[in-house]
């Protein structure tokens, strides 16, 4: 964890290797997890959703199976009925506000601790499936013993280990923290901020310091101190694994995390045999292409077996991308055409097997005769790309410019088809210094068929500055272009 003036960052780091990345800069916090009294702004009764004011520059989106309906049975639900325009209510944000989209909302409010996570208009006791059967089976015994009057709870996998008192400890906090909603609700009115979640900080220590963790390396002195008092309210235990990073080299540096962050600018990605991945984003979803690129195998190696093996390297590195990009949404694999149903479904288990170490939600497609792999990741915040970076003014993020030749064409169009109706003998048309050059020609004869072709005299003038695509064509004194 690296803290410095204006942003915070949080690597995870795997067998020495950068596998998620998260960026925090001042006064761009997520709002994920964050509660307020809104007011309905619209109820679109065709969408079957609402647009709700929580105060923030976009409008929140509420879906009407987000909205809470006790008695209401979900396949007979009509937010019209359910919802009104000026109707002040509590939600949640589940995903942060993303392109031209407010953040998603949601009624079914979740109260996460360090152990479990309180769902006040839920019920019933959910454990996390990551835990063993036997780890599961001793914390729904605690959970089944515990005051839990109304509402439902969930068992984080950090509860691991976690004694009856710790848990007990964690969800009276919770209760406390349900209670003060309720209250603030009552006195205050829309738009308001009831409970804002916690920092990048915390949030990390909360949800993902448990025993699998070897250690937590902080290179703030004041930050370190911070999440000590934390741990020591809630897992005192932890508190020895936080140890404040004092070499002079950056820390972030030293392991490596700074060359993944500018990794991800990138559109290829290297695979240990030679191959690549090629990462391409659009509207709809990101296309990740395998490629066997210079590992083209050894002596006497079949063409099946080299590509099996590339693919296999791409397994894991694709599901390492998408952690590291956090990239969400809808992803199509194109893996390498494999001729083997055996080898197709190897390389799906070691997607399978990868993917189990991303705690992001997935749903996978099993690969498809043509070598594609369909799947969804949940998107929550936006990853490093997207904070880093902003489209381009020019290409307005397509990512390809048009060539100084076909800029040039196009300028040569403009003037055949406006010059020959227009009054003046001469006229200049300033123009980039490439497409200039072009206009010219080598021997002055391009421009030189132009100028018969229009019966006009035209001087080309250039401006460093102009844009490839930008031209401007004026009229001028004939003695000025002779």
């Amino acid at each position: 964890m690296s803290v410095d003036r204006a942003e915070t960052r949080v690597a995870i780091l795997e067998d020495g290797v950068t596998v998620e990345v998260r960026i925090e800069r001042r006064g761009q916090r997520s709002v994920v997890g964050h509660v307020w009294k809104g007011r309905v702004t619209n109820v679109l009764a065709g969408m079957e959703a609402a647009f709700v004011d929580v105060g923030i520059e976009k409008n929140g989106f509420l879906h009407v199976d987000e909205v809470m309906a006790k008695g209401v049975p979900k396949n007979k639900r009509r937010i019209a009925d359910l919802l009104k325009k000026g109707d002040e209510i509590m939600v949640q944000a589940t995903k942060d506000p993303m392109g031209s989209k407010g953040c998603r909302l949601t009624m079914q409010l979740s109260l996460a601790g360090r152990f479990v996570v309180y769902v006040p208009y839920g019920s019933g006791v959910g454990v996390s499936k990551r835990l063993t059967e036997d780890e599961r089976r001793r914390l729904r015994q605690i959970c089944d013993a515990l005051p839990l009057k109304t509402g439902g709870l969930i068992v984080r996998t950090a509860a691991a280990g976690a004694s009856a008192e710790d848990i007990a400890r964690d969800l009276a906090s919770l209760n406390r923290l349900w209670q003060v909603l309720q209250q603030r609700e009552d006195q205050v009115s829309a738009t308001s901020l009831l409970y804002s979640e916690a920092d990048i900080s915390l949030r990390t220590m909360r949800d993902l310091l448990n025993a699998k963790v070897d250690e937590v390396l902080v290179d703030d002195e004041d930050q370190h101190e911070r999440l000590l008092r934390f741990l020591r309210k809630t897992s005192p235990a932890m508190a020895k694994r936080v140890r404040l990073y004092t070499d002079e080299q950056p820390m972030m540096r030293r392991y490596g995390v700074e060359k993944a962050i500018l990794s991800t600018l990138e559109r290829r990605a290297p695979l240990p045999g030679g191959g690549y991945l090629v990462i391409d984003d659009t509207e709809a979803m990101t296309v990740i292409d395998v490629n066997s690129g210079r590992n083209v195998g050894r002596g006497k190696t079949r063409l099946e077996d080299t590509v099996t093996q590339t693919n296999l390297e791409a397994a894991n590195e694709v599901v390492r991308q998408l952690r590291l990009r956090d990239i969400g949404g809808i992803v199509i694999i194109d893996f390498i055409d494999m001729d083997e149903p055996r080898n197709r479904k190897a390389v799906k288990e070691a997607l399978d097997k990868a993917l189990e170490r991303d705690r992001t939600r997935t749903f996978v497609v099993d690969i498809s005769p043509l070598g594609l792999v369909e799947m969804t990741r949940q998107n929550i915040a936006e990853g490093p790309r997207e904070i880093l970076t902003e489209p381009c003014m020019t290409c307005e993020g397509a990512g390809s410019l048009v060539t100084s030749e076909t800029a040039a064409i196009e300028v040569e169009r403009q003037l055949l088809r406006t010059l020959p109706g227009k009054e003046g003998d001469a006229f200049s048309v300033t123009v980039g210094n490439e497409v200039a050059a072009l206009l010219a020609g080598e021997d002055g004869e391009r421009l030189a068929e132009i100028e018969r072709e229009t019966g006009k005299r035209i001087v080309i003038e250039r401006d460093p500055n102009a844009e490839l695509d930008e031209h401007k064509i004026r009229a001028i004194d004939a003695a000025a272009a002779a």
